[in-house]
């Protein structure tokens, strides 16, 4: 029985429900999917937008700041490209995106609560998780009727800033820890239509007491009810070791944990399903998976939830 196999048995027994299997095309070449930050982040200009643009609902305000996201280098970095050319991780993510929408705004998401805002952990540091959150939120901004929020939970070591190249001066922490600072201040439009970012802010030594706040419960539950079409995806630390990724855990409706090929251990992921709540659907991103005897790269999603 192999690790993932063993720790869905684990989460079904915790869950008491049933798990469907999904598997993805093998993707070609060799693809660094580790939390690493590449030697040139992507370029990316901060601006003031002119105008304010409504995400999601006609009528209401949203944030007036943008970045432009290099996108050509990021599809050079092997992360989802939004140009009509096909290419086999777009094929991947889009398989593990679907499973998600499904459960956020299908017939589950009635026995879920907040169900289209998702988490995105790991056990350990390394395994892939914030490469896997960009990716979806790329994917899941293909499509023609939704819209993504990805915020970066990760207080205590940020990285989807620095994967995108982002230079933002406020985000999560400053708006928790300010009574001056307004949501639509720390919401970053970019080129990228339907997708949105919340950077983690400034490093705060109150960070698992800010996540726990009842400001940040107020946050998450209007980021679940105000826009019927948004996904929020939420990069967050590693599930062992820190206290934040749990506190954000009980906000979600969903749980993606990323693991790694032949590295995560199956005690690890054990501890880390315990930490998550039960009603929670939860879901697993196997990063690294070796396809072909080639040696490709690929991803497997396999989803057991409540």
């Amino acid at each position: 029985m192999s690790i993932i196999e063993k720790a869905l048995d684990k989460q079904l027994s915790v869950n008491e429900a049933s798990t469907s299997k999904q598997t993805e095309p093998s993707t070609s070449g060799n693809i660094d999917q580790t939390e690493s930050i590449p030697e040139r982040a992507a370029s990316v200009t901060s601006t003031k937008s002119l105008t304010s643009q409504s995400w999601g609902e006609q009528g209401v305000q949203s944030s007036s700041r943008s970045v432009e996201l290099d996108l050509v280098d990021l599809e050079r970095r092997h992360f989802v490209s939004l140009s009509p050319k096909r290419r086999v991780i777009n094929e991947e993510f889009s398989v593990i995106k679907r499973k998600l929408i499904n459960n956020a705004f299908g017939p589950l998401s009635k026995s879920l609560k907040h169900s289209n805002l998702i988490l995105v952990s790991s056990s350990r540091p390394g395994e892939g998780k914030t490469f896997t959150s960009i990716n979806l939120a790329l994917s899941i901004a293909l499509e023609q009727d939704k819209t993504v929020l990805l915020v970066d939970t990760d207080v205590l070591r940020p990285q989807v800033a620095k994967t995108l190249g982002i230079d933002s001066d406020l985000g999560l922490t400053d708006y928790l820890s300010s009574d001056d600072i307004d949501v639509q201040d720390i919401i970053l439009s970019t080129n990228v239509e339907r997708l949105k970012l919340i950077t983690a802010g400034r490093a705060h030594h109150l960070s698992t007491e800010l996540l726990a706040s009842q400001k940040m419960a107020d946050l998450a539950r209007e980021f679940a009810t105000r826009y019927k079409d948004r996904i929020v995806l939420f990069d967050a630390p590693p599930l062992l070791g820190v206290n934040e990724t749990a506190v954000v855990a009980m906000m979600c409706g969903q749980a993606i944990i990323v693991l790694e090929e032949n590295r995560s251990k199956l005690s690890e992921i054990e501890q880390s399903i315990a930490l998550i709540p039960p009603e929670i659907a939860v879901g697993f991103v196997i990063n690294k998976a070796h396809r072909t005897q080639i040696g490709d790269y690929g991803y497997g999603y396999y989803y057991g939830g409540a």
